[in-house]
């Protein structure tokens, strides 16, 4: 069957201090869902798939009660949702396939709180970059690996995911940021899942984690994102084939080191360029291009755009 007609490609959505953060309210998420459904059986990288995934990672950002009727109305009738001091998940089925995404850093007070312990708490999980024993294999982010603890089987993610396995319905995990932290090791605790993407994830693991890691897994970085760099490769290894989204918004296929330098440069400098009159409305106002470059709406929109 024919693709159905494509859209012009998606305008990148405009970024400012208020639009840096998420959650998104006014974001269309899963729009285009109904012409490009999500291809549960596909064994190798796809890109619809892929779009499908970074919606839901920016998404999972966002309170139960807006998460729950867009997951819904994008055909996943169930949701799940787990939480702990140092993550949030949702899991989100129907018959065909079932999607765990976890969410990212949050630098946002959460709607109700009084205090920022949300904020703290995503930050220490962040910063405890101790490598600790994964017990599936080599050595991981302390942090991180605590942080999935709080959720795996204290609040019972892993046996509901279990409850959801059938011999038709798919299993895949996703994530931004330090959700596709969590969604890495989540993966690889599972075992049995058909897919992991993320998006501008921070290395995990050690290389004998990599190197053990059997689930097939996509890692998109956007241009010099900051958080991909972190922590630094001394100890640490990143896990999936590379999809490098360039300062053009095209995705290529791990790319080479020199060629992400050069583009990353060229990144730099056209940004740098663009920097004086952002600076003469207000300083308060600049925002550095490798943050900009995290922003999980920029990765849903060049991702869409990317779409054959």
């Amino acid at each position: 069957m024919a693709n159905p007609q494509r859209d012009p490609a998606e305008v990148l959505p405009k970024i400012t201090l208020d639009a840096i953060a998420p959650p998104y309210p006014h974001y269309p998420y899963f729009k285009g869902a109904d012409d490009y459904p999500f291809r549960h059986g596909a064994t190798a990288f796809d890109m619809v798939n892929a779009w499908w995934l970074i919606e839901a990672s920016t998404l999972a950002y966002s309170e139960e009660d807006f998460v729950r009727p867009r997951f819904q109305k994008a055909g996943l009738r169930e949701v799940k949702f787990f939480t702990g001091n140092g993550t949030q998940c949702f899991v989100a089925n129907n018959d065909d396939f079932t999607i765990i995404v976890f969410r990212g850093t949050e630098i946002r007070k959460r709607e109700g709180r009084s205090d920022f312990g949300n904020i703290i708490a995503d930050l220490k999980t962040d910063a405890d970059i101790i490598l600790a024993e994964s017990g599936q294999g080599g050595k991981v982010h302390r942090g991180f690996k605590h942080a999935l603890d709080e959720v795996w089987e204290k609040q019972g993610l892993l046996e509901y995911i279990k409850s959801r396995e059938t011999s038709n319905r798919t299993i895949w995990f996703t994530g931004h940021s330090l959700g596709a932290a969590l969604a890495t090791l989540a993966a690889k605790r599972y075992g049995k899942a058909l897919g992991l993407y993320t998006f501008g994830s921070p290395r995990v693991g050690d290389v004998d984690f990599a190197d053990d890691f059997r689930v097939s897994a996509y890692r998109f970085v956007n241009n010099n994102d900051i958080v991909a760099k972190v922590p630094p490769p001394i100890r640490y290894k990143h896990i999936g084939d590379l999809k490098y989204i360039d300062g053009g918004g095209i995705v290529h296929d791990n790319s080479s080191r020199r060629e992400k330098t050069a583009d990353a440069i060229r990144g730099e400098v056209s940004y740098i360029g663009n920097s004086p009159g952002k600076i003469r409305r207000g300083f308060i106002n600049f925002i550095p291009d490798d943050f900009v470059n995290h922003v999980p709406t920029l990765y849903a929109t060049h991702i869409w755009n990317n779409i054959p």
